[in-house]
């Protein structure tokens, strides 16, 4: 049998919690504005009204939720807002074909067509002494910039890179670690109107190649290297390499992160190199804002290339600017005291995530190196103490690696001003939430959140106002028309299903790189199920409007006839003693009559000293037995020392699987660790 249902949440807002939020006081601002100006098709709720009531109100009129939104968050823009005072929301003004779920565009929904905007101008409108930046490192070293300091050095960003040639529309690069010149660089090019796209310095050539080589930049600000896990790793000849591959590249900024100055020589063979800081030095006038389209493109997302070429996903400043100001304010509570951390490289979305929290004036954490680095695996607990942080986001590997790791932050450092907590990346097992609330903090909010690059934000995530139940991601965000659809596409209940979403939201991606006809977008999300976005992800509603998440859909298990997400394997396994991590996979044999059977094949990594035998292969089996299914059962059990992951730290099934099969694996240079894929090749537990 499943595991039993919950009695009671883990976690439930005071009343003076809900009563403060910022979305209660959203939910106030829109039932007021209802009512002083012509009413909608769909009637706003009560500001008191149940969560669930404001969710569908801001799915069926989506152009009064979102404008209602711009005004909430006073988004700085032209024409919209002027036009606010006379009619807010008229038709047209917030929405165009809103009936469409389809790429947007002439053929698909237009959001805020008369609107001009700058998502730089919108994350630096604080400009006092506070800080905006706290960055540290695994080394112990710690920088701090102020909001005034940040305006300023982004202004010399932006001057230096017109005096480069930049203009609308160009695309600069960053290679960088995780420190403030990332966001610095970031903010200096979407001020000219220029995208910005980056990658992690843990990336290789080709992966690099694969990814800027689509988007030609004709800047690219990068690092002399990076630390991690105790290890100093050089860039430079790598950046001679990229250089010489991308022609477009006509300026390479250094920053010195590894050693304490750049000389001449270690620029060398650099075609147009030049230190950050003589970089800045060229910088004249601070360039004006360029308000632009709502749709003008502000980033260039990558999908993680592991089966094929990376997939170029452009992300418009508007949509990020509106869809963040909603998580951050509404979903995660934050606000101008706020000091906000995520985990994160600048190869992942949540970068861009953690950067937009300056739009709401909150400070940002950021930090370079190992998660749990060897002298100190406690070291982001720690930093989370001193910093002082409120808003702590972390990955569920990083929270099973820290309970592993028998951490206890609650008793060993002070975490008082900690109110929520985040997870992202993979599913939280329920045994992860147990240990937050046991060791972490306990009655702290803990929000499991998922959605993805593809729409640079979330579908399901955290809410203020309703309770925390053991495994389960609260509710789907606002605006968001999130449903569950079995395979012939009708929506399905009490049961796990395809993630979709049914009405256009404004962080899609307003085009695909090099897609002319439309036909790499529309491949991704809208061919499975015709009008509806297919996301990729094996989901659950649960009975308390909540979800659960069993892994994507393209790795389901399917033994037997039964679909099986793979999470729900990798809660129980994971809780058995000695299992550190496991990756299941389902392996294609001839079933003698022509056709095929699929077999779950499980593989697992251990404690040290812990060996895989026959008594440790029946406790998983009979633990999975009774707690899920006899399908979720595996026929093979074996040991391997590492699991394979991408860049940005998920497990790699589908990489697994094709090695299981005897196939290539199409892009390597997208993990992490590729070297551990050569344990699951000929293995002879899998054999006939």
């Amino acid at each position: 049998m499943r595991d039993s249902p919950e009695l009671a949440p883990i976690w439930t807002p005071t009343p003076a919690i809900a009563d403060r939020s910022a979305m209660r006081q959203f939910f106030a601002h829109a039932s007021l504005a209802s009512r002083a100006r012509e009413a909608g098709p769909v009637a706003t709720p009560a500001p008191d009204a149940p969560y669930a009531d404001w969710h569908r109100w801001s799915c069926a009129v989506p152009e009064q939720f979102w404008g209602e939104l711009w005004d909430f968050c006073g988004v700085l823009g032209d024409e919209y807002s002027q036009a606010a005072a006379v009619a807010p929301h008229q038709q047209g003004r917030v929405l165009l074909r809103g009936h469409l779920m389809a790429p947007p565009g002439p053929d698909g929904p237009e959001w805020f067509p008369q609107a001009r905007l700058n998502y730089a101008e919108n994350l630096l409108r604080r400009r006092d002494d506070a800080p905006a930046i706290i960055a540290r490192n695994e080394g112990g070293t710690r920088r701090e910039i102020s909001f005034a300091q940040l305006a300023d050095q982004s202004g010399d960003a932006a001057s230096a890179l017109a005096r480069d040639g930049v203009v609308i529309g160009d695309r600069v690069a960053g290679f960088l670690p995780n420190i403030p010149e990332a966001v610095i660089g970031m903010l200096g090019a979407v001020t000219l109107g220029g995208i910005w796209t980056s990658c992690s310095p843990d990336f290789g050539v080709p992966g690099v190649l694969d990814r800027f080589g689509q988007v030609q930049p004709r800047v690219l600000i990068c690092a002399d290297g990076y630390r991690y896990a105790g290890k100093e790793i050089d860039c430079l000849a790598r950046i001679r390499e990229i250089v010489a591959a991308i022609p477009s590249i006509q300026r390479v900024v250094v920053v010195p992160f590894l050693r304490d100055r750049l000389n001449a020589a270690d620029l060398e063979g650099i075609r147009g190199a030049v230190t950050w800081s003589d970089w800045l030095a060229q910088a004249e006038a601070t360039p004006k804002f360029a308000r632009l389209p709502f749709d003008h493109p502000l980033y260039v997302m990558y999908s993680s290339g592991t089966t094929g070429l990376p997939k170029c996903m452009v992300h418009c400043g508007g949509g990020v600017l509106l869809q963040h100001l909603k998580e951050h304010q509404l979903h995660c509570d934050i606000g101008p005291a706020d000091r906000v951390f995520y985990f994160t490289t600048c190869g992942w979305m949540m970068w861009n995530w953690l950067v937009s929290v300056l739009a709401t004036g909150a400070t940002i954490v950021l930090y370079d190196g190992a998660p749990l680095p060897p002298a100190d695996p406690a070291a982001l607990w720690r930093m989370a103490a001193e910093e002082r942080v409120t808003v702590c986001g972390t990955s569920a590997k990083f929270i099973a690696a820290s309970e592993t790791a028998e951490l206890t932050p609650h008793r060993d450092f002070d975490l008082g001003a900690l109110h929520t907590i985040l997870s992202t990346g993979s599913p939280l097992a329920a045994h992860g939430f147990d240990y937050v609330m046991r060791d972490v903090k306990p009655g702290v909010h803990l929000a499991s959140i998922s959605g993805g690059t593809d729409l640079i934000a979330s579908f399901a995530l955290g809410n203020p106002l309703l309770p925390v139940w053991r495994g389960e991601l609260q509710c789907a965000g606002l605006g968001m028309a999130v449903d569950v659809f079995d395979e012939t596409g009708k929506p399905r209940r009490g049961e796990a299903g395809e993630l979709v979403c049914t009405r256009p939201f404004p962080s899609m991606p307003v085009v695909f790189w090099d897609d002319p006809d439309g036909s790499k977008y529309r491949d991704a999300y809208f061919n499975f199920f015709p009008g509806v976005w297919r996301h990729g992800d094996w989901i659950e509603r649960t009975a308390h409007d909540g979800y659960i998440i069993h892994g994507r859909s393209d790795a389901t298990l399917n033994p037997g006839g039964v679909r099986i997400g793979t999470a729900e394997i990798y809660r129980q396994v994971e809780q058995v003693p000695g299992v550190i991590e496991s990756i299941v996979v389902g392996q294609e044999l001839a079933d003698g009559a022509g056709g095929t059977e699929t077999r779950v094949v499980l593989f697992v990594r251990l404690s040290d000293g812990v060996t895989l035998d026959d008594t440790l292969r029946e406790t998983i089996r009979r633990r999975l037995r009774e707690n899920t299914s006899p399908h979720h059962v595996p026929r093979v059990i074996a040991q391997v020392r590492d699991i394979p992951r991408t860049i940005s730290g998920k497990i790699t099934e589908l990489a697994v699987r094709d090695v299981v099969h005897g196939r290539p694996v199409k892009n390597m240079d997208a993990m992490a660790n590729p070297e551990a894929l050569q344990e699951f090749r000929d293995r002879p537990e899998l054999r006939l």
